[in-house]
C-alpha cells in the first residue's frame, strides 16, 4: 500500500529496498529480480546510501515490508510493493491490475504479506525446506543436454536390438513377413472403409524387402549417434521418431510393447525441446520449451499414475491383499537371478514391498507438480523404484527410459555441480527464451487433454453419462492419433499372473524321438542361471511368455514359427540359442506346456537347478510339412 510518503530526490529507476538482515527476503529479491531484469534496482536497507539518500522514509518500515521507490517519488510497501515490481514483467502485468480493480484482492494479499513479514522466521524455513537455496526461476540447460543424450542412447539400443531380429521377425522368410502381412492388412483397412496408409504408418509401403527392413535399422543407429554426439538433435530426433514408428507398425505383433509406445511419445515431445541447430552450442542455446518440459513431466505422471491405478481399477485379488509380489519375481516374462533371491523373501517383506510399490506409483506422482526440493524427492522415489524393477527383471529399455523422465525433474542448480567449472559457465549466457506458441501450445492442448482421457478411463470416469459427456470429443481425437502411437495409456501387470506357464517346443524326425529348441534367454533348462538381457529386448522369447496366457489358436504367429522351424528357416533359427537339427529340418513339430517355478535354497543346493517344473499338457499337437 502507498505509505504517503514523497521522497525529495527519486532514483534514476525504481528502487526497491529489502530488509538485508531477513534471509527470506533475500531468497525472493532474488528470484524478483530475475523475473524484472534491469527495469529495477534492488538494495537492502543496510546500505548507507540508503538512510543518506531517503531520510523522509523511517528505518522501521524497511524491519516490516518491502519499500518500493517510484521514479515519481512515490513510495509504497507491501503486497502493492510487490505487485508494481513485478509488472514490471509483461507476462506478470495482471497482478497490479488485480490489486488496483479489485479491493477484495488488495485487502486479501494485504493480510496474507503482513502474516507472512510477521513470521518470516517460520517462513524462511519452509521456503528453504521445499525450494533449497534456489527459489528464482531456474534453468535446464543441461538437463536438457543429458536428457537428449539419453533419449539418443536408448534410440540407439533400440534400433541396434531390433536390427538383429528384424529379419527373422517380419523378414520374408521370417516368422510373420512384412510383405505378407501389409498386403493382407490393406485389403482388411479397405473393407472396413478405412485408409491402410494411416491405419499402418509405416515406410515399409515403399519397400518391403529384408534390405529396406535393415536400411532402416541401420538409418536409425546413425541417428541415434548423431543425436548423442549433439548433431542436427532436432532433426535427428524427427527422422528417428519416423524410423521407429515404421518399424513398430511393420512389426506387429513383436513391437506392440508398452516401452515401444513409451519411446514414440518422448521421443516426439523430444523434437520439441532439443535446439534447432546444425551444431548447437550451450553457449548460444536458447533456453529448452518449458512447456515440453512441462509436458515430458506429464508424461512420467501418467506412466506412474496409471501404473498403479490399474492394478487397484482391475480388483486382482493379489493386488487387494498384497501378495501380487509372492508371485511376480518368478512369473515375469525374463527375471534376472537377483529375482531368484527375492522370490524367497519372506511374506510380509513382499508385502511392505508392494504398500510402498503403490505408494510410489499412486502418491509419489503428486509430488511432480510441487516446488523443487519436493519434486527431487518424488523423483528420487520413482528412481529407485525403477532401479530395483530393473535388478529384479528384464524390461528391456522401459526403466531406463523412465530414468531419463525422471532427470527432467531435476534443474541445472541440482545438476551443476556434476560438470567441471568450465563447462558449467557455458549455460550461464542470458539468452531469450525462444517461445514457439504455434507449435507448443496446440501441442500441449493435445496432450494434456487425450492424457487426462486416458487416466480418467482407468479410474472409471468414462463409465459415467457426464464422462462420457465430456469426453467424447477428446476420445474421437484420441481414435483419430491412435494409429501413430504418440499419445498413449499404461499400465503394467494390471493383473498379476500366478503361475508360470513355459512352452518348450520339440522337433522329431521319426515321431518317437523328440529333441527341445532352446530359446536365448527364456526359461527351458532348469539349470540355466536367470540372466541379465537388458536394455537388450529378445523379442520373440517375450512373445512365447504372452504366447503362454493362452493357447496356439490365440496366438496365429505361433502355428507360423512352427512352420518356419520345419521349413529349417536360418533367418527363425538365428532367434534361437540351440538348434537341435543341424544338418535337416525335423519332420514334425509339437509344443508342450510345463508350469515353472523357482527352486529354494535347499532343492538348489541338491540339484543344481533355478527352476523346477511339473507337465501340463500338450500346447501345439504334432504337426508336419508332410501331412
Amino acid at each position: 500500500m502507498q505509505s504517503g510518503i514523497h521522497v525529495a530526490s527519486p532514483p534514476p529507476k525504481p528502487l526497491m529496498v529489502y530488509d538485508g538482515d531477513c534471509r527470506f527476503c533475500g531468497l525472493w529479491i532474488r528470484r524478483w529480480q530475475q523475473l524484472t531484469g534491469d527495469a529495477v534496482d534492488y538494495l537492502p536497507s543496510q546500505d548507507p546510501q540508503i538512510a543518506a539518500r531517503f531520510p523522509e522514509i523511517p528505518p522501521d518500515h524497511y524491519q516490516t515490508s518491502v519499500q518500493l521507490i517510484e521514479l515519481s517519488g512515490a513510495v509504497y510497501s507491501g503486497a502493492e510493493a510487490v505487485f508494481r515490481t513485478l509488472a514490471r514483467n509483461p507476462n506478470f502485468h495482471w497482478t497490479r491490475r488485480s490489486y488496483e480493480s479489485s479491493p477484495a484482492f488488495a485487502d486479501i494479499t494485504e493480510g496474507c504479506y503482513r502474516f507472512v513479514a510477521s513470521h518470516r522466521t517460520a517462513f524462511s524455513w519452509m521456503t528453504r525446506l521445499v525450494w533449497g537455496k534456489h527459489v528464482e526461476q531456474p534453468d535446464y540447460f543441461l538437463s536438457r543436454w543429458i536428457f537428449l543424450r539419453l533419449v539418443g542412447f536408448i534410440y540407439l539400443i533400440a534400433f541396434v536390438s531390433l536390427w538383429t531380429q528384424i529379419i527373422g521377425l517380419i523378414g520374408h522368410n521370417g516368422i510373420v513377413p512384412v510383405d505378407q502381412y501389409l498386403p493382407a492388412a490393406k485389403e482388411q483397412c479397405e473393407v472396413q472403409g478405412l485408409n491402410p496408409f494411416y491405419q499402418l504408418p509405416t515406410l515399409c509401403w515403399i519397400n518391403s524387402s529384408n534390405g529396406f527392413l535393415e536400411f532402416q535399422c541401420g538409418a536409425g543407429v546413425l541417428l541415434a549417434i548423431l543425436l548423442i554426439v549433439g548433431i542436427a538433435p532436432a532433426p535427428a530426433l524427427a527422422l528417428l521418431w519416423v524410423l521407429y514408428l515404421s518399424l513398430t507398425t511393420a512389426g506387429n505383433y513383436f513391437l506392440q510393447f508398452q516401452w515401444d509406445n513409451l519411446l514414440l511419445e518422448a521421443g516426439f515431445l523430444a523434437i520439441f525441446l532439443a535446439p534447432w541447430r546444425l551444431l548447437p552450442n550451450l553457449s548460444r542455446e536458447t533456453p529448452p520449451s518449458r512447456v515440453v518440459i512441462w509436458l515430458l513431466r506429464l508424461l512420467l505422471f501418467k506412466l506412474m499414475f496409471s501404473s498403479g491405478c490399474v492394478k487397484l481399477a482391475s480388483h486382482d485379488p493379489t493386488w487387494h491383499d498384497l501378495t501380487a509380489l509372492t508371485f511376480h519375481y518368478y512369473t515375469q516374462p525374463l527375471p534376472t537371478w537377483i529375482a531368484w533371491y527375492a522370490n524367497l523373501e519372506p511374506l510380509w517383506f513382499q508385502k511392505l514391498s508392494c504398500v510402498v510399490m503403490f505408494a510410489i506409483e499412486i502418491g509419489t506422482p503428486f509430488l511432480i507438480f510441487m516446488p523443487r526440493r519436493v519434486r527431487f524427492l518424488g523423483g528420487g522415489a520413482i528412481a529407485i523404484l525403477q532401479i530395483l524393477i530393473l535388478l529384479t527383471g528384464n524390461y528391456t529399455f522401459f526403466n531406463w527410459l523412465t530414468l531419463a523422465l525422471c532427470l527432467l525433474l531435476l534443474d541445472d542448480f541440482a545438476l551443476q555441480k556434476l560438470f567441471p567449472a568450465r563447462f558449467r559457465k557455458r549455460t550461464e549466457h542470458k539468452a531469450k527464451p525462444h517461445w514457439r506458441p504455434a507449435f507448443t501450445v496446440p501441442l500441449a492442448i493435445v496432450f494434456i487433454s487425450v492424457s487426462l482421457l486416458q487416466v480418467t478411463a482407468i479410474l472409471g470416469a468414462l463409465g459415467q453419462p457426464w464422462g462420457r459427456a465430456l469426453f467424447s470429443p477428446i476420445a474421437a481425437l484420441d481414435g483419430w492419433l491412435d494409429p501413430l502411437r504418440t499419445i498413449n495409456g499404461y499400465g503394467l501387470f494390471a493383473v498379476m499372473t500366478t503361475e508360470r506357464h513355459e512352452i518348450i517346443v520339440q522337433g522329431s524326425t521319426d515321431g518317437v524321438h523328440w529333441l527341445d529348441y532352446e530359446f536365448k534367454y527364456k526359461p527351458g533348462d532348469l539349470s540355466r542361471c536367470p540372466a541379465f538381457v537388458a536394455p537388450f529386448q529378445p523379442r520373440l522369447d517375450w512373445q512365447m511368455w504372452f504366447a503362454a496366457l493362452g493357447d496356439y489358436q490365440q496366438n496365429p504367429w505361433f502355428g507360423s514359427f512352427c512352420v518356419q522351424l520345419l521349413r529349417g528357416s536360418p533367418d527363425v533359427l538365428a532367434l534361437l540359442a540351440k538348434n537341435p537339427f543341424p544338418d535337416k529340418p525335423p519332420v514334425y513339430i509339437r509344443a508342450e506346456v510345463y508350469n515353472y517355478h523357482f527352486t529354494d535354497f535347499t532343492e538348489r543346493r541338491i540339484t543344481g537347478a533355478w527352476w523346477k517344473r511339473e507337465y501340463l499338457g500338450e500346447y501345439l499337437p504334432v504337426i508336419s510339412l508332410h501331412e
